[in-house]
């Protein structure tokens, strides 16, 4: 009987927002104003850094690169969040929701590999500013974006097989904006203690590495501004800097909180919190960040739009 009801589950109800039902109008159109923002504000970057030869530096090819990431990343989860807002219904298949998961964690991993990227992209430039040229030279900056998305691959397969290969029995109701891994291990049935610690271990190398590689990244940074002679040299180089440092903040930060944080401390509403914060509203600040804190990136976007 129990096999019966563990294979008739073939689709979870994404819950969402659905516990707010006077608000679907407002949260349908605060997340596609958002939505537009994301596509509007990094494609924007993607394409100035693209066309402007001023922007043809390591840096801001990262960024470009960062930006399409940053795109993709936020369309696995908005696209299904306005769907559901629009029609109300918050059934999602198996399959779907499998995909959905896998999709995520793919571009969440490379995002934590990327922004450790341009971290010691930012160290070289600063701290071995005569080497920079040739340690970050076009062939190495390729290699590392595209390691930035190989690399992941084994970590964001295994999570996907750690959490879908478990049986699913009783309640369908998925209480989160998208397919976690918090969510789908509660209705999951019998002990699923070996794929908590798996899964820990998982979030430790591709979370809280980067996290503490970045941190050292900086800490040599700001030691080597600190020894900058004049005031304007320092500050322009740490304004270019802190940038990326509140991305990683407030991205790394918000995941790294999330999926490390006891199980007995968790909350539902809490976690929703935290995943609007790093799935929506850090790429909605990235292209005010980048944009708005750097004189090269605002001169071209003026340039971009007299044309």
């Amino acid at each position: 009987m129990a096999e019966g009801n563990i294979s008739l589950i073939m689709e979870f109800m994404l819950l969402g927002f659905s516990d707010l039902p006077n608000l679907q109008g407002f949260l349908f159109g605060f997340f596609l104003i958002i939505y537009t923002g994301i596509l509007i504000g990094n494609g924007l970057i993607f394409v100035i850094t693209k066309v402007e030869p001023v922007l043809q530096t390591p840096m801001y090819f990262f960024l470009r690169n960062f930006s399409f990431l940053e795109t993709c990343y936020t369309s696995v989860i908005l696209p299904r969040i306005l769907v559901n807002l629009w029609t109300q219904k918050v059934n999602i298949s198996f399959t779907a929701c499998a995909a959905q998961f896998c999709a995520f964690f793919v571009m969440a991993i490379t995002e934590n590999f990327l922004l450790t990227v341009m971290a010691y992209d930012r160290y070289v430039a600063i701290c071995k500013p005569l080497n920079y040229p040739l340690i970050m030279n076009h062939r190495v900056c390729v290699c590392l974006v595209a390691g930035s998305w190989v690399s992941g691959i084994p970590f964001h397969i295994s999570l996907t097989y750690l959490i879908f290969s478990l049986p699913f029995c009783g309640s369908k109701e998925l209480d989160h904006i998208f397919c976690d891994i918090r969510p789908l291990l509660k209705l999951a049935c019998g002990d699923t203690s070996v794929n908590e610690f798996s899964f820990y271990v998982i979030i430790l190398i591709v979370g809280v590495l980067p996290f503490l590689l970045i941190m050292c990244s900086y800490v040599k940074i700001i030691t080597t501004i600190l020894k900058v002679p004049g005031t304007k040299g320092r500050s322009k180089t740490f304004s270019t800097c802190s940038s990326h440092l509140i991305v990683v903040l407030l991205y790394l930060g918000c995941g790294i909180i999330t999926y490390l944080r006891p199980s007995s401390s968790h909350s539902v509403g809490l976690d929703k919190v935290f995943s609007i914060i790093y799935t929506t509203v850090t790429p909605i600040f990235n292209p005010i960040i980048y944009s708005l804190r750097n004189k090269d990136v605002v001169f071209a976007l003026k340039k971009l739009l007299c044309k």
